[in-house]
């Protein structure tokens, strides 16, 4: 007759397993929702430039300014211009929580049209998505005007 080995497992052990199965799995899950606590939070100075009247090429680099409000780094991981006139620049780095941020917009101001773009950023913010926009319009003025002379009527001029 051969004798098996039988594994030593008692209730003791079965039930000293389950345990600290029980804790390992409760520990996990407590990690996760303590993760999610931290969470980064963007708020801009302001969401619109209005670049006002401006000469056909002058400078069209403006400043969007923000800050990391949020108690996580923020990550800005795209920033989209509604046309190829407007190119974003976004930052590299990841904005630590209380500091300050950047995003340089450069728009073509050869194009002698009024302005109304849309930049869109998106980041790890509790915003995700934030529409930035520009305004303003650029003039021509070594062309003289459609209407001519303002001050005198049709007849007069």
């Amino acid at each position: 007759m051969v004798l098996k080995k039988v594994p030593k497992f008692t209730i003791t052990n079965t039930y000293i397993m389950k345990n600290l199965f029980t804790l390992i799995l409760i520990s996990v899950f407590s990690l996760g929702v303590y993760a999610q606590d931290k969470i980064a939070k963007i708020e801009f100075e302001s969401e619109t430039i209005d670049y006002g009247v401006i000469e056909k090429g002058s400078d069209g680099v403006r400043v969007f300014k923000f800050k990391n409000t949020g108690d996580a780094p923020l990550i800005v991981s795209a920033v989209k211009s509604s046309c190829g006139c407007t190119v974003p620049k976004k930052p590299t780095a990841p904005i630590l929580p209380g500091e300050n941020g950047e995003i340089e917009v450069k728009y073509d101001t050869k194009r002698v049209n009024p302005i109304r773009k849309t930049i869109t950023v998106t980041s790890n913010a509790d915003r995700p998505t934030v529409a930035l926009k520009i305004k303003g319009t650029v003039i021509d003025s070594s062309k003289a005007g459609v209407i001519g002379d303002k001050d005198k009527s049709v007849l007069e001029q």
